[in-house]
């Protein structure tokens, strides 16, 4: 008996023992346990963008998808995809530049406010209430409780502008740089200026509640315009915050590699370039094809008329019908305009994907103006976002060289290209009636937004959309069979399934307090109220 409980004890203490050996051995020698805030900084810019051509384009109604396999414009929406686990990148950067020694206040901490602002801000856009003070709170909770739609508007506007009071004292302290910056080489300056504009952006987004005197949007947007020295916003599109790609690593989404695959999946939306074609704007040519019927019956391929886009709307299987084959020698039967190939598929890095950017911002106000938050003179605001959209594709005063894809040819023969010169001049294109602003009026509004609208094509994300639903501008094609959703464009999309399975008290708590208990794709949020 005795040399029994030996022997237990004996295995009891070389278990003990071994466990303390194998303590450590389930670290990773190979891999940081601790890390530098630059490069925490570095993977977020590379994490922040919403790429072109993706489903917020399509949702956008900037393009079509014709063929099933790849997608289709149904607006049957489920859950949204939120931005958790990046902000759990942010709170860590700034948790690795106070461990390196940094000051409470510091690049890093300015960054962090403004990452912090615009990824609240996207997904406060996506589906409502969402828990913030719990969330971002050091003592983890896996349940944390829902603020009000409101409330994070309020701590998005208190973030910007907190990080535009930190990032002048800095740069006044000669602390002008951040490592790790993909976009401006770290300059601070640049970042407040994005920080800024993008503010606007959140401001007039907010106009439905003008009147809210917690959030003050007018006093808020004038105060920017009027301490220029305080508030530096962009002054060209090259100040705009820009995604730039390359032909090895981060190329551009249409490019050679999977021309053969989808080039002709995919065309043109009517609510992009049927209005473009309406205004005769030469960015249906650098966008869009001739469809091929045009060219048959004989329109000239640099006429307006020969672009058209397909109704998002019209049944998927009638589009992918209608669309038109390349079949080497035509395109049949060819009545929508596929993308401009020579644009988007010759190369892999066909145009920088802006995420803020200067034409928008002079839009926003341009909208301030007519709405009577700033006393500025919105015809100039609104003439100058056109302009640098314009500039942007490099279309201004002069020729414009397009090329349009022949049938049969090779995406990346120079020779497989049909070249036109049409000419252009701004001061003609901006007095047309269509064009020509309106004035401080809803009709004038309408153009603002028509305007930032194409302005934001294949760029700033889901921004197209959310434009669209706080005006009605421009028409979405809805109602159709190819909608889905009972022909109804969503106010929203839905919570994560994650919440339904991790936060579902919260959950309900936040649904009954705003859609009377569903989580209903066709509510409107607060915001929309």
């Amino acid at each position: 008996m005795k040399k029994k409980i030996f022997l237990a004890i004996t295995a009891l203490t070389l278990f003990v023992v071994q466990a303390c050996k194998m303590d450590g051995l389930d670290k990773d020698p190979n891999r940081a346990t601790v890390v530098t805030p630059d490069l925490v900084l570095n993977g977020i810019c590379n994490s922040i963008f919403v790429g072109p051509w993706g489903n917020s384009a399509r949702f956008s109604q900037y393009n079509c998808c014709n063929y099933n396999y790849y997608g289709n414009q149904e607006y049957n929406w489920g859950g949204a995809s939120l931005q958790y686990t990046l902000l759990k990148n942010v709170v860590k950067m700034e948790e690795e530049a106070k461990r390196v020694g940094y000051k409470a206040v510091n690049p890093y901490s300015a960054m962090a406010k403004y990452l912090k602002a615009s990824m609240y801000y996207e997904m406060t856009m996506l589906v409502g209430d969402l828990p913030l003070t719990e969330a971002l709170s050091p003592d983890v909770t896996y349940t944390p409780k829902y603020n009000t739609q409101k409330e994070v508007f309020v701590q998005v506007l208190k973030w910007l502008d907190e990080a535009n009071a930190d990032m002048a004292t800095l740069i006044a302290a000669g602390e002008s740089t951040v490592s790790g910056d993909i976009y401006f080489g770290g300059n601070l300056l640049a970042w407040q200026k994005v920080n800024n504009a993008f503010t606007l952006r959140v401001l007039v987004a907010l106009s439905a509640k003008e009147s809210d005197a917690d959030l003050n949007v007018k006093g808020k947007f004038a105060n920017i315009i009027s301490n220029p020295t305080k508030y530096p916003l962009p002054t060209s599109n090259a100040d705009g915050l820009q995604y730039v790609y390359n032909s090895t690593f981060n190329k551009y989404p249409t490019n050679p590699d999977n021309f053969g695959f989808d080039a002709t999946r995919y065309n043109m939306s009517a609510t992009t370039l049927n209005t473009l074609a309406s205004l005769k704007d030469p960015r249906a040519m650098l966008f869009g094809e001739p469809a091929g019927n045009k060219m048959k019956a004989g329109i000239q391929p640099t006429d307006f008329a020969a672009f058209v886009g397909a109704e998002s709307s019209m049944d998927l299987a009638d589009m992918s019908t209608k669309a038109g084959i390349d079949n080497g020698a035509a395109y049949l039967p060819g009545e929508f305009s596929f993308y401009n190939r020579k644009r988007y598929y010759s190369t892999y890095t066909a145009e920088n994907t802006v995420m803020v950017g200067y034409a928008e911002m002079c839009f926003n106000i341009a909208e301030a103006a007519n709405r009577g938050w700033v006393s500025l003179n919105a015809k100039d605001w609104y003439e100058k976002g056109i302009t640098a959209s314009h500039s942007f594709y490099g279309i201004g005063n002069g020729p414009l060289d397009v090329y349009f894809f022949k049938a049969g040819g090779k995406v990346t023969d120079g020779g497989s290209y049909n070249k036109f010169t049409v000419n252009f001049n701004q001061t003609a294109y901006l007095a047309q009636p269509l064009v020509s602003y309106a004035g401080n009026n809803a009709q004038g509004l309408q153009q603002i937004v028509v305007q930032k609208y194409l302005g934001f094509f294949q760029n700033s994300g889901w921004e197209g959309y959310y434009n669209y639903r706080r005006t009605g501008f421009p028409t979405f094609s809805k109602g159709g069979p190819g909608t889905g959703n009972s022909g109804l464009i969503p106010r929203r999309f839905q919570y994560p399934s994650s919440e339904v399975t991790n936060n579902k008290a919260n959950w309900q708590s936040a649904l009954n307090n705003q859609f009377g208990g569903k989580d209903d794709i066709n509510a409107d949020m607060w915001i929309l109220k």
